[in-house]
């Protein structure tokens, strides 16, 4: 499994995934998130949950501003929860990338309500990497599209997850 989350539904706590798609509403996308030091790239699911498509990437700035422009985001395109990229280890251990993702979520789950998802990206950016190097994407291109493709990824593999939960054959219900 490719999970890796906290348990627990208090603000700023991750959920587990069962706990998560529980807290969804009917017809409400996901947000990808793959939060790096300087970017966060941005994916955006559909209505159905099914399929993670590229947003955008953002360039980091002061928490507060990165903050208050994902909240924005999540308002403008529907959004009822975040998968952000937890950035574990090869060896399963949690590093310094991993608790700046965590404390990130925890500061950002003290200003919103939307349920978030901790989803291990291991493998995330090394597969975005070679997924732009076999269309033939040019380094200084590959640089400006990497973490929305690495985001892409990370909440493709959570739709993925989440579809095999109990109760998830039903067909999303889309908003009038």
């Amino acid at each position: 499994m490719n999970e890796a989350a906290g348990k627990g539904n208090d603000r700023g706590r991750a959920l587990d995934p069962e706990a998560f798609a529980g807290a969804l509403g009917p017809g409400m996308r996901l947000l990808g998130l793959d939060v790096g030091t300087k970017t966060i790239g941005l994916a955006l699911s559909d209505v159905t949950r099914t399929i993670a498509t590229g947003l955008v990437t953002l360039q980091r700035g002061k928490f507060a501003a990165d903050a208050h422009r994902l909240v924005e985001l999540a308002a403008e395109h529907g959004v009822g929860g975040l998968v952000v990229g937890l950035p574990v280890n090869l060896d399963g251990t949690e590093g310094p990338r991993a608790q700046a993702t965590r404390a990130f979520v925890r500061n950002f789950g003290r200003i919103s309500p939307l349920p978030i998802l901790l989803w291990d990206e291991r493998f995330s950016t090394a597969a975005a990497e070679r997924t732009l190097l076999e269309a033939d994407m040019s380094r200084r291109r590959r640089a400006q599209v990497i973490d929305k493709v690495a985001a892409t990824l990370i909440l493709q593999g959570a739709l993925d997850r989440l579809r095999l939960l109990p109760g998830a054959d039903r067909p999303a219900e889309t908003p009038d």
